[in-house]
């Protein structure tokens, strides 16, 4: 998909890198491009990123799961004076549903009756759980409630009451779904709810696309917020 959309934009896909040879790419090759675009698994994730950084070229990571390595990728990065843009989830709908997210937590800070949490369902060879997505609402919620210290997920099956300080993070994991994620507000009189639905991965190729384009004369690190203007 994402080479797909890239064509369609009028770019030149050079290189695609994956596990059967990604032991064989060399800095030349890969400095022919002006941009990578990093779709793997959290446990080869810092090593793709560090390698283009120290090879110079820009690079858009779309995987999760690999942010407790974070601090040590910026100083990669300052080291290089490279070029990165990160994120949770590169979908336009999505980084719409993290600004409203923010803004309603905002909102919701005033109403301690209600009670919040966030749901989130995907395909079941998802790697990481909660999703990347998931806990990027939990922070904007964490941010903006001050009655919600921490969050801690736990498996949709699963009932066992938390403490009242912890924001839930519900995950669920079934066939063919590519991304499902849904905020919830629940008082004893009313629900309010808003949720995003991707109903392929196509949204998250695009944006992978438009970071290739964001980043490529930048120079640091940036989030999608900074590439949609968020």
């Amino acid at each position: 998909m994402i080479e797909g959309i890239a064509l369609e934009r009028g770019h030149e896909v050079i290189l695609k890198i994956d596990v059967d040879n990604r032991n064989t790419l060399t800095v030349e090759e890969l400095k022919q491009a002006d941009a990578a675009i990093e779709f793997t698994a959290p446990s080869s994730a810092v090593g793709n990123i560090n390698f283009c950084l120290e090879s110079g070229v820009p690079i858009v990571v779309g995987t999760t799961g690999w942010y407790e390595h974070l601090d040590a990728v910026k100083e990669t990065t300052a080291k290089n004076n490279g070029s990165m843009v990160y994120a949770t989830n590169f979908s336009v709908g999505v980084n719409i549903l993290f600004a409203m997210n923010k803004q309603m937590a905002k909102w919701m800070n005033q109403y301690p009756e209600y009670a919040v949490k966030v749901e989130e369902t995907h395909h079941t060879q998802k790697l990481d759980s909660p999703s990347g997505t998931a806990i990027t609402l939990a922070e904007g919620i964490l941010d903006n409630i001050s009655r919600k210290k921490a969050w801690q997920k736990q498996d949709v099956s699963h009932s066992a009451p938390l403490a009242d300080d912890i924001l839930k993070i519900a995950y669920d994991r079934r066939d063919g779904v590519p991304g499902i994620h849904e905020v919830k507000y629940t008082s004893g009189i009313d629900e309010i709810r808003f949720s995003h639905e991707a109903f392929n991965r196509k949204g998250f190729a695009l944006g992978a696309v438009l970071g290739a384009e964001f980043i490529v004369d930048k120079k640091g690190i940036y989030t999608a917020a900074d590439m949609f203007g968020f």
